[in-house]
Order: structure tokens, then C-alpha cells, then sequence
């Protein structure tokens, strides 16, 4: 039988996974609970008004990529399995119930609050019945130049027939009476909107002497639809969009290039099985339920909203506003003050002097992109190995690893073309690394490489007695992407090490990446698929026997979703044990907190603030000797054993004290921005007791690393 890689969210039915257990609670739900809280800042009236938006438009994409992944996981188990069983069936209701009640509160929200307020501000989004007789002129002139050239209704019939409708493309559907040219009857016409046209359109600033006027794309069409149907009666229109299974599957055995093989699947993703469907809400039910049968979509899974199907695109409006009034302060990340990289500083010296260790987006990330720059052109630079999981289209770091390539140096690239999402942009940066001469792989087939791994190797001085220099290295580890972008919007560490013992074992990753051979024993990095998962239980265990002694035993640990069955028993038991827990999770948790005898002594929260949490941090108190773990793993199955992840040790005390005072202790502190888990698996928000002053971790961090000047704070 063919072995088969899709997506590492590949689940097993509800009845045999965790949620089915009292003592667990139900992924998708605890995922969904995670959008009601992003959710929550969009209604939030101390945070600036476009940044509520686009905590709207999170929500929407966050709920894009759920029915993309997870709902369709789930359908997709049903018909390999067969009938659906009754846990399956349980567990797709519950979700659906749950995302009904936030998409209309959504809805809801952007309707009734943001909107009138951004209209108050002098941002006005315009529907047809808004605009004047000035404004409607322009519509209509940019309708007939811009818009109807590049439309091509498609009247349904036996010659017509219903045309592929690519994933989460904006649509309508029409219903019209009369006859057409030929004297039939057809009815039905659906038209698809170009995807080179902006979703958002900005009047000229003539016709807002009072802010920002814009017009969505839908709208427009929607006023002129009926000119694409000269003689005929429009009955009934709505706008539409699907939404598709967006998994890649690919044949293990078959496939002998798993590039080329990627390449191709990539083409159909947009067309994969149909799994959510929205249209507006006059849309009328017969319409809904013509559309519904075409794509073969359960009842329960139709979406009528009050607003553009299509929300997550109003992140195009947030981006033309300028008015900083309406956003959050802007900031500028910092710095290590001893770290110096102007005047021709050298950062391979620096490294032999102290490590480096850098928190983002309070500090920059630059030093990162100008460690491997500096390898590129240093010509004592032999090698540069490295991981790409996601990189963007632009990329300073893949650029300066083009350069090297090309200098002569020994490139090696690591590049997971399985990055949901970011496939395209990966296929491409490692076509353009191969043409530039580096060794471009593709991890582990079957496995995600995860891990956030950099290696130059460096010929120095010390000549041996062949007259050739010492190799050192020098690395960088760290718990978030390569990524331009979310660098400046996502909380990680970053490591810059010479620690040359540390390094070697990141040479060790890279080997048993490229040769596909078992890797040594490594005494200081935690290795997935194959001793990471172990090292953390016996950490916890080592925690409980402390306990049990009746020493003082803690452990904090903060990721982005604790979800491991193994790793959340080994806590149950830690805490019967008097293991004091403390656990940040960001987003789905399967964890029960708070249930006596079970888990007494664990507390989960959950910050959700200006910037997205993403560092992945363990510590274990282990009788003072304060063990600190950064990882690019969070306690998930799939990060534990099928994909290749790290977590490294932070040894140096003055690093690690910082990993605690900046990645911990403030988020045990923050009463603005945090959120507790009940034992009834409910999120209640944490609120400052009485003359306590509020006090928000992502605000604290930004003020002491220098990033935010007191003039710009905000509680937010």
C-alpha cells in the first residue's frame, strides 16, 4: 500500500482522540475559543479603531484556514472511513454551532461598532446607497472601464455548465426571468470576480474633502450587475464564495522529485473538495440551496452574512488609511547595547566575546540577516548551512544566501516546500538558490522541518601544522521563522552562539537532514521526531520525584497549542505530585486545568495582545538549577513526532534570567491582555483587582527593551 504525506493536521476520528476523554477538552472547540478571543479585541474600545478591524479580518482568515484544514481533515476521515460515525458527527455539529455564533458576532461587531466609528473618523467604506450622484458617476465610470471588460457571466446550460469556482474567490450567483437571446429559459448565471482586481477601491480624495472613501469591489458589481444582462429581469443576486480543502497530498513511494510533485498538486488545491460556503444574507434560500447542491455542501455549513463574504479582505482598507490616530503607536525595535554592527564591526568577533540573544519584535531581527550577510562576503567563511519553514517572496536572508552561494562558499539550504501555504514562495526561493550553486534538500519526506537552524563555519587563525586554520562555528537557533514580515509582528527568541559545543550538534542536525542517518547522542539539543517528546516528560517526571521529596518543584512553560496526550498525562501527574504549573498557551489547549486530584496545581492563560505570541519556552525549576529550554516546538503530536523540531538550552545566567524576566515572568503578571482557563474549559478575561494598576506584558517589553518611548505607551 502507497504512503501517502498530507497534512500534518491529519486527524483520527473524534472517538479515538483527544476531546472524547472527560479529562481532555475538544481541539477544534479550544481552537475556535482562541478566535472568540482574538475576537474580543475587535470589540475592545481601548484599542485604536483600524486595529480592531483587522483583528476582524484575523478572525476571518484564522476561520479560512480551520475549514481549509481542520473541518476538512475531518470530512476527509468520514469518506475514507466510510459512514460517519456518531463522534464525527457530534464533533462537526459542535463546531458549526460555534462557528455560526462568531461569524455573527463578527458580523456584528463590524456592522454596529466599527464602521460607524471609523465613519465618525472620516472613514467612510460606502455602499450604493451611501455614495452620491458624484461618487456613483466615478463608480460607474470605473465600473464600465475597469471592472466590466474583465467580467464573463456564464449562463447556466447543458453547453454552459457550472463553472470551477476557485477557493475563497469572490462570486454571484443571478436569477433571472424572461428569456435569453435564443428564446430559452435559462435562469441561472453565476459570475466570477477577476482576482487581479483590488477587492477594496479608493475613491479619489476630491470626493472625501472629510477623510477616506472607499468602495468594496462587490459592492460595485452589485450596482451594475444588472447592465451584464441587458433585456433580461434580474429576480435575485448575491455574492458568494467557497471555501475548499486545501490539504497537498503526495505519494511517498511514487514520487521522485518531491519539488516537481508539489508543483503540480499545487494546481489543484484551489479546486479541492468544497467544505464551507457564504453568501449574503438576502440571498434567497433557493439560491443558497442551488449552490449548496453544486458543491455538495451540508446545510450546516452555509454561512449568510450581513457584509462581504469575503471580510478578511478589508485588511486592503486598514492598509491605505494613514491616520495614526487609528493605529497602535509605532515602534521601533532596539538592540543588545553591547552588540555593535556599524563602522565595520565584526559579528563573528562579537560572538567570541558573549552570545547574543535577541527578543522579537522588541528587538530587531537584523542581526540575524546581517550574521548570515557577514558570512556571504567574509572570506574566511568556508560553509553556511540553513532551515527555511517560511521566508515570504521578499527575503534579505534568502538574498544573502544567493550571495554566498555565488561567492563560492558551501550553501546548504534546508527548505520544507510543505509549509502550508508557503509552498509557492518556497519552490521558488529553492530554484533560485540551486541556479545560484547552493545544495538545495528538502528535509525528511513524511516529516516538516521545523526546526529555526542557522550554521556558518568559519576557517581561523591558530594555523595547525599544515598551515591550515582552525574550523569554528557559529549559529543561530531560534523559536520563530526566517521571515521579514512576521519577525515585526510575532514574540520569539533568537541565539547567536559561538559555544562551540552547542553549535557542533547544530552541524549534527544539518547532517542527518542532508545524509538522512541517524543522528549522534546529543548532550544539549532535544531532537524531533526523536528525543524531544521524552526529554520533556522526563523533565516532568524529574520535576514530580522533587515533589515527591518535598522540595519545591515548578515548571512554566509557554507555546503556541499544548495538545500531546503523553506530555498533558505526565503533567496530570506532576501536578498530583505538588508540582506548581504554570502554562501561556496562546492557542488550543486539550489540557483541564483546575480539576481537584486531577490537575489542582496547573493554571493555563493565554495572552492575546498587539503582537502575535510565539515563543515556545520550558523551564524546570530542577532544584534551582533554573533549566531554560527555547524550541521551535510547541506540545503538539505533530511537532513531537512528524516533523524535526529543536529545543536548545540556554546556559549562559544572564541569557537565561533574561529568557525568564522578559519570556515568563511578565506574562504571569499581565492583568490586561490575559485570559485564564476555567476547569469547565471555558476562557474568562483577567481583569486588575482593585487599586491594582494594569499592567500588559507585549507594553512592559516594548517600554524596557526600548522599543516604545513612554510618550507612545498604551495599556494595550
Amino acid at each position: 500500500m502507497n504512503k501517502k504525506t498530507k497534512s500534518d493536521d491529519a486527524t483520527q476520528h473524534p472517538s479515538a482522540r483527544i476531546g472524547a476523554n472527560p479529562s481532555y477538552l475538544n481541539r477544534e472547540l479550544s481552537q475556535l475559543a482562541f478566535n472568540r478571543r482574538v475576537l474580543a479585541q475587535a470589540e475592545d474600545r481601548h484599542i485604536p479603531l483600524l486595529e480592531r478591524l483587522r483583528y476582524l479580518c484575523i478572525v476571518s482568515n484564522n476561520l479560512d484556514e480551520f475549514f481549509e484544514v481542520r473541518i476538512a481533515s475531518l470530512l476527509a476521515n468520514s469518506q475514507i472511513d466510510g459512514a460517519e460515525p456518531p463522534a464525527l458527527v457530534a464533533a462537526l455539529e459542535r463546531t458549526s454551532v460555534e462557528c455560526h455564533q462568531i461569524v455573527d458576532r463578527q458580523y456584528a461587531i463590524l456592522n454596529q461598532t466599527i464602521l460607524p466609528q471609523l465613519s465618525a473618523n472620516g472613514v467612510h467604506l460606502l455602499r450604493h446607497s451611501d455614495r452620491n450622484e458624484e461618487q456613483r458617476a466615478w463608480v460607474k465610470t470605473f465600473f464600465d472601464q475597469e471592472i466590466r471588460p474583465l467580467l464573463t457571466p456564464i449562463g447556466l446550460d447543458p453547453a454552459h455548465p457550472f463553472p470551477q469556482v476557485v477557493n475563497k474567490s469572490l462570486n454571484f450567483i443571478v436569477e433571472m426571468a424572461g428569456k435569453d437571446a435564443f428564446g430559452r429559459s435559462t435562469s441561472i448565471a453565476i459570475i466570477k470576480a477577476p482576482r487581479v482586481l483590488p477587492r477594496v477601491i479608493k475613491l479619489p480624495d476630491v470626493m472625501s474633502p472629510n477623510g477616506s472613501s472607499f468602495c468594496l469591489l462587490s459592492s460595485i458589481i452589485h450596482a451594475h450587475i444588472g447592465e451584464l444582462f441587458s433585456g433580461r429581469q434580474l429576480l435575485a443576486y448575491s455574492q458568494f464564495r467557497v471555501t475548499r480543502n486545501s490539504d497537498l497530498w503526495v505519494d511517498e513511494e511514487e514520487v521522485k522529485n518531491l519539488r516537481q510533485a508539489l508543483q503540480s498538486e499545487l494546481q489543484s488545491r484551489q479546486f479541492g473538495v468544497a467544505v464551507r460556503l457564504e453568501v449574503a444574507r438576502t440571498c434567497p434560500p433557493h439560491l443558497s440551496q442551488f449552490l449548496l447542491d453544486q458543491f455538495g455542501i451540508a446545510a450546516n455549513r452555509l454561512y449568510a452574512v450581513d457584509g462581504p463574504v469575503n471580510m478578511v479582505r478589508l485588511s486592503e482598507m486598514v492598509d491605505q488609511i494613514s491616520n495614526p490616530g487609528l493605529r497602535f503607536p509605532s515602534f521601533a525595535p532596539g538592540l543588545p547595547p553591547h552588540l555593535q554592527l556599524d563602522n565595520g564591526n565584526d559579528i563573528f568577533e562579537q560572538l567570541k566575546q558573549k552570545d547574543v540573544l535577541l527578543h522579537h519584535p522588541f528587538q530587531s531581527f537584523q542581526p540575524v540577516v546581517d550574521f548570515v550577510r557577514s558570512a556571504a562576503f567574509d572570506h574566511n567563511v568556508v560553509a553556511i548551512k540553513q532551515t527555511i519553514y517560511r521566508t515570504g517572496m521578499n527575503s534579505d536572508l534568502m538574498e544573502a544566501l544567493i550571495v554566498g552561494a555565488q561567492r563560492g562558499k558551501e550553501v546548504t539550504v534546508v527548505v520544507e516546500l510543505m509549509a502550508r501555504f508557503d509552498e509557492e514562495a518556497n519552490i521558488n526561493w529553492a530554484d533560485k538558490l540551486e541556479r545560484a550553486g547552493a545544495q538545495v534538500v528538502y528535509g525528511v519526506v513524511g516529516l516538516k522541518t521545523h526546526a529555526k537552524l542557522s550554521l556558518v563555519i568559519r576557517r581561523e587563525r591558530n594555523k595547525d601544522k599544515d598551515g591550515n586554520g582552525e574550523l569554528r562555528y557559529y549559529a543561530h537557533l531560534g523559536t520563530g521563522n526566517y521571515h521579514p514580515t512576521t519577525t515585526k509582528l510575532y514574540t520569539d527568541f533568537g541565539l547567536l552562539t559561538s559555544n562551540q559545543k552547542l553549535a557542533i550538534e547544530v552541524n549534527e542536525v544539518f547532517m542527518h537532514l542532508t545524509s538522512l542517518t541517524k543522528p549522534k547522542k546529543m548532550d544539549y539539543l532535544w531532537l524531533a521526531p526523536f528525543l524531544l517528546q521524552k526529554e520533556i516528560i522526563r523533565a516532568i517526571h524529574n520535576e514530580a520525584e522533587i515533589a515527591r521529596q518535598g522540595r519545591p518543584a515548578r515548571i512554566v512553560a509557554k507555546m503556541n497549542a499544548l495538545l500531546d496526550e503523553s506530555v498533558i498525562r505526565a503533567l496530570y501527574d506532576a501536578s498530583a505530585d505538588g508540582v506548581k504549573i504554570e502554562l501561556i498557551v496562546r492557542g488550543a489547549c486539550a489540557l483541564r486545568p483546575g480539576v481537584p486530584g486531577l490537575s489542582e496545581n496547573i493554571h493555563v492563560r493565554s495572552i492575546i495582545g498587539r503582537f502575535l505570541e510565539h515563543s515556545r519556552i520550558y523551564y524546570f525549576r530542577n532544584n534551582l538549577q533554573h533549566d531554560v529550554y527555547l524550541a521551535s516546538a510547541d506540545w503538539m503530536n505533530r511537532n513531537l513526532f512528524r516533523r524535526v523540531e529543536v529545543a536548545f538550552p540556554v546556559h549562559d545566567k544572564t541569557l537565561k534570567r533574561r529568557v525568564i524576566n522578559e519570556g515568563l515572568t511578565p506574562y504571569l503578571k499581565d492583568n490586561t491582555n490575559a485570559w485564564s482557563l476555567g476547569s469547565d474549559g471555558n476562557w474568562h478575561k483577567n481583569k486588575p483587582h482593585r487599586r491594582q494598576k494594569q499592567y500588559g506584558a507585549q507594553r512592559h517589553l516594548m517600554l524596557a527593551l526600548g522599543a516604545l518611548s513612554p510618550t507612545q505607551s498604551s495599556n494595550k
